[in-house]
């Protein structure tokens, strides 16, 4: 989908530049940055649905100098629950579902992980794909185009791109 993918890129840009500009980088004022640059430079509803995601992200993780696995599940919880809150109509089969299907999946790994970093987000980068690939069966749309959702794609690239740096 063109224009959401455009949309997420140009939100995420805004994010990074603003990021850079971080004077003295920690995971509070990175994570604090980058949800100030989705918020002022989100395009089209995924960048605004995106810009959410990174305020939950944000107010979660704020104060923080590292971030453990529980650390991480707790935030992605307030992600998603600050992008739902964020719109007077959430629909399902989106984003929205992808972000709360994910943070699910990284509570859940939480128990078995001993809050490890990368096995959580493993966990969480996995629900992101089963939650994307579910999505046509979530909006009618979708099927008949035989697609999923693009905004939710664009997160599970980003989570994706996250476990790799990882």
């Amino acid at each position: 989908d063109g224009d959401t993918g455009t949309n997420m890129l140009l939100t995420m840009r805004s994010s990074i530049q603003e990021a850079s500009q971080v004077a003295e980088p920690n995971v509070s004022s990175v994570i604090q940055a980058l949800a100030k640059g989705a918020l002022m430079g989100a395009r089209g509803n995924s960048g605004v649905i995106l810009s959410q995601i990174w305020r939950g992200l944000a107010k979660s993780l704020s104060e923080k100098d590292a971030v453990d696995g529980s650390d991480l599940a707790e935030a992605l919880l307030e992600a998603s629950e600050t992008a739902y809150k964020g719109l007077t109509n959430p629909v399902e089969g989106t984003i929205l579902t992808v972000i709360r299907e994910a943070a699910d999946a990284a509570m859940g790994q939480l128990s078995s992980s001993d809050g490890n970093l990368t096995l959580v987000l493993e966990a969480t980068v996995s629900a992101a794909s089963k939650s994307l690939a579910n999505t046509p069966e979530l909006l009618p749309v979708l099927k008949d185009a035989e697609v999923v959702d693009a905004g939710g794609h664009g997160l599970y690239t980003l989570l994706e791109g996250a476990l790799l740096y990882l």
